[in-house]
Parts: C-alpha cells; structure tokens; sequence
C-alpha cells in the first residue's frame, strides 16, 4: 500500500483536517469547505477529496454523539431526498469531469462560500422579522446542490445554510440537524467512492494517517470556544480560502484552455 509522501501535502493536509475539526467541535462557520481546496494544492482535488471523506466520516460520528436526537425531523425529510438525488448526480458525471474541471469547479465553490460568509449575516438580518417555514420544494432543491457539491468537494455547506438559516431555527436544534444531514450524506457517499475506485489503499492510508486529528481538532474546536476570537480566526480562514480558490480556478482554467 503507498501512501502520499509529499512534503507539501502534510503542509496543507494538516491545518486543513484541524480547521475542519475546529469547526465541526463548536467554533462553528462551516469551515469544512476549508479541507479539499487546501488539499488540492498538493494533489489532484479528485485524490483530495477521496482522503478527506473518511476523516470527516470519523468527526461525524463524534458531532453524532454530541447531538443525538436533537435535529429537525421535517427539514431532513425534505433535504434528503434532495441530497440522494445531488450524490447521484456527481457519481454519474464524475467520468466526466477532468481533474481540471473540478479544480475549477472547487475554486469556485470555495470563492462563492467566501462570498456567501460576508454578505449571507447581512440577508439574514434583513429578513430577521420574516421568519420562513420548511418548504418541501426549496428544501429538495438545496439538498440537491448541496448533495452535489458535497460530492465533488465536500463543500455542501452553503447551500443547506441557504435553505435552514432563514428558518431561525433555535441554534441547538439547527446544529443538530446540520450534524445529522451530513453525517447521512458523507456515509452515503462511501459507496460511490468506492464503486468509483476513490477509496484505493493509498487513499485511504494516508487518510489513516491524518485520522488522529479529527478527534484532536474537534477537542480543539470544544476548548477554544470561549477562548478565540472569532472575527480573527475567520478573517485568517477566508483570506486563505479564497486565494486558493483563486488558485484553483487558475490551475484549473490554465489546464483547460492549454489542452
């Protein structure tokens, strides 16, 4: 079994799974779009994606535990479906999709997150006296881009934000249901991976390798809660996140238009 030896991808591999865990254990912003992009400087996003999945599938069950029971029945009822459909989709056009396509692809899922981050708070304070209800259409809708975009590059945050924040959900509940969603949907996507060839030996030694650090940047995430501030640790995050995304698309548009 070989494993990736690079140097450069512990670099970014490492700091990438501890963000996301940070993010998963309780400082919150749904920093797990961070992982891929950051993993895809060093390797192909395909090979990026395929080594991340089990890791965030180890995190899920720890946020499992922490909010079992607790999630919005009615919601995922409406997402789900949504989400199965998404996956199914990113499965059947995965052939087709070169790994310039989807660096493009991730660089711009990153830079529409970034940009979703500073102006999503400013929709939501607008509509704050226009509380929205579960919509079973809107919530298949969203459920399916973002079980598409959680495919290609585990970045399905954005859209389920979309679809949950107007709820005003009480922010326990929110989270829980959040847990619970994802959780279903990176364990559904094992079996594409897998039937794809994603899941090979290296892949999955070198996510192996990086597994200590889910429940290391999860016990991080717990204990900085009270003690970071927020608006650095974010500024730091986004910046980052969006200069790669401007790399990606770069790469990814350099690959296309010079083959």
């Amino acid at each position: 079994m070989d494993i990736v030896t690079d140097p450069l991808f512990y670099a970014v591999a490492i700091p990438a799974v501890l963000i996301v865990g940070i993010s998963k254990g309780g400082v919150g912003g749904g920093l797990g779009s961070i992982g891929v992009p950051l993993m895809a400087l060093a390797v192909s996003p395909v090979q990026a994606a395929a080594i991340m999945l089990p890791v965030l599938c180890l995190m899920d069950l720890f946020g499992l535990r922490a909010y079992w029971r607790i999630w919005d029945r009615r919601n995922l009822g409406y997402m789900l479906p949504g989400a199965m459909a998404g996956i199914a989709i990113g499965t059947f056009s995965f052939r087709y999709l070169s790994d310039d396509a989807v660096r493009l692809i991730v660089g711009a899922v990153a830079l529409v997150f970034v940009g979703y981050q500073q102006i999503g708070p400013r929709l939501l304070a607008r509509a704050a006296d226009h509380r929205s209800a579960p919509h079973r259409g809107w919530g298949a809708f969203w459920g399916a881009v973002s079980g598409f975009t959680s495919f290609v590059a585990h970045s399905g945050g954005p859209p389920m934000h979309i679809n949950l924040l107007p709820q005003r959900m009480d922010k326990t509940l929110y989270m829980g249901t959040t847990v619970v969603f994802f959780t279903i949907v990176n364990y559904v996507k094992l079996v594409p991976y897998g039937v794809l060839g994603q899941l090979s030996g290296d892949n999955l030694g070198t996510a192996l390798i990086l597994s200590p650090l889910a429940p290391l940047g999860i016990w991080l995430g717990v204990r900085f809660h009270h003690m970071l501030s927020d608006r650095a640790f974010y500024a730091l995050c986004f910046a980052f996140l969006g200069l790669t995304g401007v790399k990606l698309i770069w790469d990814g548009l350099s690959g296309l238009l010079g083959g």
